[in-house]
């Protein structure tokens, strides 16, 4: 077989793997974290925050798989990942 079909079907199938995974994030609806939530978590496939140019809390939300395989997401707080930069 040729080698230039085998590295475009190579290329299309890790495309279409990628658009499943973005689809399977934006139909989701994120549920709030509070303190006590069960969390159910067998992979993460993203996490994302607010930007901020300076150290503070930000809504952040992290999109995973849970045991079942089905995706997920959580809103909560954290503190902004460029508030590990101050010293």
């Amino acid at each position: 077989m040729n080698t230039k079909a085998i590295y475009a079907a190579c290329l299309f199938a890790a495309l279409n793997i990628c658009t499943l995974s973005a689809r399977a994030e934006a139909n989701v609806t994120p549920q709030t974290y509070t303190y006590g939530t069960h969390l159910d978590i067998q992979k993460v496939l993203s996490m994302k925050e607010d930007a901020t140019p300076s150290c503070g809390i930000v809504n952040a939300r992290m999109t995973y798989l849970d045991s079942q395989g089905k995706a997920q997401a959580l809103d909560y707080s954290k503190f902004a990942d460029n508030c590990n930069e101050d010293n």
